[in-house]
């Protein structure tokens, strides 16, 4: 399955506390609690570009699978890291937290972080 699409987020658990964890601010975290975030991918071969839209805030990070490259953490921090994949299943650590992203159907865009015994889990649905 492609990744390309535009998804919306329908549900997130442990938001706040793993945004916490990370080092995101209160005031941020407060700001992003209740927002649904908009994600675009294009998914062109193994090159990737991800748009996450969270209100006025926009994140984007464009990565070839397998390839080091600078990717922009939700703290907005830059970290060098290698996107992997894995069927379904895009995987990347950026400072001892591992993202991962996975399609479970062609439908639905999962996203499960995890550190510091902390995971946060966000549903997506396919918008187009």
């Amino acid at each position: 399955m492609s990744f390309s699409g535009k998804y919306q987020m329908e549900s997130h658990d442990n938001f706040e506390s793993f945004m916490e964890a990370v080092g995101l601010p209160d005031e941020l975290i407060q700001e992003g609690k209740d927002i649904k975030s908009i994600s675009e991918i294009e998914e062109t071969g193994d090159h990737f570009k991800v748009t996450v839209t969270t209100g006025t805030k926009i994140l984007t990070n464009s990565f070839t699978i397998g390839q080091e490259t600078e990717l922009e953490s939700p703290t907005g921090e830059k970290v060098n890291s290698v996107v992997t994949r894995e069927g379904n299943k895009l995987t990347a650590i950026l400072n001892g937290i591992e993202y991962v992203t996975e399609l479970t159907d062609a439908n639905t865009l999962v996203n499960v972080s995890g550190a510091y015994g902390w995971g946060f889990h966000e549903a997506s649905q396919f918008q187009g």
